[in-house]
């Protein structure tokens, strides 16, 4: 019986896909499931490329007008579809390229020849202009730029996976955009590895980064085991079946399902021998890893009578993960994941043990009028305003479940700025212990304290939480007392707690923590990702600018830092526009917007408007709504539809986790430039232009 051959597709041949006419796209899907059910049938008529490079490429007929372009080695039984374009551009495109394995990391990758240079006595003929007669001149040259890897040796090039045949051209990088120009042979692992070096990091720390380990011998020839190599999975989707493969034509934007980095593979699908922390600029794929870290939990690790618990901070965000994770997993794998953000969590669990208290969630939220009376025992001697309490009792004592003076007398008060003596101390309690006894008095409590409580109940049960493993999303957005109940959730082990999160994100002072700190030790297990699949490097380059000068901390007590951070794509960079007055400005983002909305051709497929309250949200729907525009309104539970034209309309929490392709940020000039502009500002700036992939503006009013 012989074997069925292999079929795979390049990631360049989606991307094409996926902007071709809608009357093209569907003869291309028409005629992708015959080539992957039947690559050898007459039928498809494999045609040389008399110009091409490499011998193996071979052009088949989409119809008239349009090509695909296949590799097919002579000595496997291999075809991979590279691309599919206009004829004369399809033809173009295949003469300078070439398949090849990397005889170090084994590898597939694909080579762009370069085009002959100019003859040097075509050069020769260029005449130099003429200077007047008795004037002489010296011309006085730049000082060339030192490469950027000069000390780098052609050994770790290599070892890298640079093909030998681009080393004149790495070698010749004086800046870093010029190493955008070999992305796309490169593959994601090298260029993270030559991007990483470029910007200073050594290459111990980058081959530590990479954790490629010992290098196996390489058979250059043999393409067919080459495609099952991890480097090679990040630019190439080895076929399976016509339904999986349907699920991919059929959603040739989803990349991320079948297209993982290989740093995100062997942190997705293999075993860690305890807690695990990710750490992630915005868009470095943190929650896809997340995601496919679930998947194999569930499918490899999780028993039949358990579960994998997939948790994150808001609802909405929740919602987006599970609609996300329904079209990764298999329904019978989704059976094992449980998806629900902690409060959720805490309020079912809390309620099938007959909790007698109503939770609130913030100060706002029901308890106002017992916060009012307990002020009233601040002490006249300290002279703090009535916001200095508030923020005491968020920061400190309910974020890190204080419930006696003793306690609240020797905790550290981090960021709060400022020392309070012992005597200080015992002046303020009386406030915060009078605040838990009238709430107490009408059966309510804190969330913070309700995760207490929630962590103590689990403390004293022996098996109360069926989980396998627990996967933690936007890690930097819980605070003390959640960590602590995750650590409680999750028997310590192999594989328990899986965290990614990003401290530049964090948007709630409140929830500052430190991880070891709540009883979850990552020495020796925690990872960071560097490269950017959301944000063109403009728009990234630009949010990351308004967190210059910020001390971030990597959630574990120590620094993080944006080093090392780039882009896989580019575009415009963000466009600015200063109105005068909120009316204005909303009146004029809506008939962009609009137009946008209905504008022919190849658009924009999303577009979102980030606003600073819930006040101009309302406002802003009610112009656009005006104006005949269809809209949706990112609420805590809103389920956001990708294929939806739908202008979305986001609080800046509300937009935090989601991402479009194009966004507007509204926001107050004096937020943005004046002495408002704190920490807390400059980061829901950040997640907000972060949001987009193409294009971004941002509207003053």
């Amino acid at each position: 019986m012989t074997s069925r051959p292999k079929v795979a597709l390049s990631q360049d041949f989606l991307v094409n896909l996926s902007r071709l006419p809608p009357s093209i796209h569907s003869k291309v899907l028409k005629w992708t499931v015959q080539f992957q059910t039947h690559p050898t049938s007459p039928g498809i008529n494999y045609e040389k490329i008399m110009k091409a490079v490499d011998p193996c490429l071979r052009s088949v007929r989409i119809d008239q007008d349009y090509r695909g372009i296949v590799f097919k080695p002579e000595r496997d039984d291999v075809y991979v579809l590279l691309h599919v374009g206009r004829h004369d551009e399809a033809y173009q495109w295949a003469a300078r390229r070439m398949m090849k394995v990397h005889p170090v990391t084994g590898a597939l990758q694909i080579l762009v020849v370069e085009e002959s240079s100019v003859p040097a006595e075509a050069a020769s003929t260029v005449s130099s202009p003429r200077l007047p007669e008795g004037e002489a001149t010296t011309p006085v040259p730049p000082a060339p730029l030192p490469p950027l890897l000069e000390t780098v040796t052609d050994e770790d090039l290599v070892y890298f996976g640079v093909p030998r045949e681009v080393f004149g051209r790495v070698r010749a990088i004086t800046a870093l955009p010029e190493l955008d120009t070999f992305r796309a042979e490169l593959g994601v692992g090298p260029f993270e590895a030559l991007s990483l070096l470029a910007v200073g990091f050594t290459v111990e720390e980058v081959r530590k980064d990479l954790e490629t380990g010992a290098r196996k011998p390489v058979d250059i020839s043999d393409f067919a085991t080459s495609l099952d190599n991890a480097e090679s999975r990040s630019t190439f989707y080895v076929v399976e079946n016509e339904a999986e493969l349907a699920a991919v034509l059929n959603s040739p934007l989803s990349q991320w399902r079948i297209f993982l980095h290989p740093k995100q593979r062997r942190l997705a699908n293999s075993d860690v021998n305890g807690p695990m922390r990710v750490l992630g600029g915005a868009g470095t794929g943190k929650t896809v890893l997340a995601m496919h870290r679930a998947r194999w939990l569930a499918e490899n690790r999780t028993g039949p009578d358990q579960r994998v618990l997939f948790t994150t901070f808001t609802r909405n965000l929740a919602g987006d993960i599970e609609a996300n994770l329904e079209t990764l997993c298999s329904r019978e794998t989704m059976k094992k994941i449980q998806v629900l953000n902690l409060d959720r969590w805490v309020w079912t669990y809390l309620a099938g043990k007959r909790y007698e208290h109503r939770i609130l969630y913030d100060l706002k939220g029901g308890a106002r009028s017992e916060w009012d009376k307990a002020l009233a025992l601040r002490s006249g001697s300290l002279q703090q305003p009535d916001s200095f309490y508030e923020e005491e009792w968020e920061q400190v004592v309910a974020a890190n479940g204080i419930t006696t003076l003793d306690e609240y007398r020797t905790i550290r008060r981090v960021g709060r700025g400022g020392v309070l003596t012992r005597k200080q101390r015992d002046e303020i309690w009386p406030v915060f212990e009078n605040f838990r006894h009238l709430l107490s008095v009408r059966k309510l409590k804190m969330v913070e304290d309700a995760y207490r409580d929630a962590a103590l109940l689990l403390s004293q049960e022996s098996g109360a939480c069926p989980y396998s493993a627990i996967v933690v999303d936007e890690t930097q957005d819980f605070g003390p007392m959640a960590l602590r109940l995750l650590r409680q959730m999750a028997p310590p082990g192999k594989n328990d707690l899986f965290f990614v999160g990003d401290g530049h994100q964090r948007i709630y002072k409140r929830h500052r923590a430190a991880m070891s700190k709540c009883g979850i030790n990552i020495v020796g297990r925690s990872r960071k990702l560097y490269l950017n699949y959301r944000t063109t490097e403009e728009i990234r380059a630009h949010a990351t600018a308004l967190l210059e000068g910020l001390s971030i901390d990597d959630l574990d007590e120590g620094l993080d830092s944006n080093t090392g951070y780039t882009s896989l794509s580019h575009g415009a960079a963000p466009t600015t526009l200063e109105l005068n007055s909120p009316d204005e400005a909303m009146d004029q983002v809506a008939r962009d917007a609009r137009d946008l909305q209905d504008a022919p051709g190849d658009t924009l497929l999303s577009q979102c408007i980030i606003v600073p309250n819930h006040k101009i949200r309302v406002d802003l729907a009610n112009v656009l709504a005006r104006l005949n525009a269809r809209v949706r309104l990112i609420d805590a539970d809103t389920r956001d539809k990708a294929d939806s034209d739908a202008i979305r309309v986001a609080t800046m929490h509300r937009a935090k986790g989601l991402e479009f392709d194009r966004v507007t940020v509204l926001v107050e000039k004096q937020v943005l430039a004046g002495p408002e502009c704190d920490e807390t500002s400059r980061k829901l700036l950040y997640v907000a232009l972060t949001r987009a992939r193409r294009e971004a503006c941002i509207v003053t009013y």
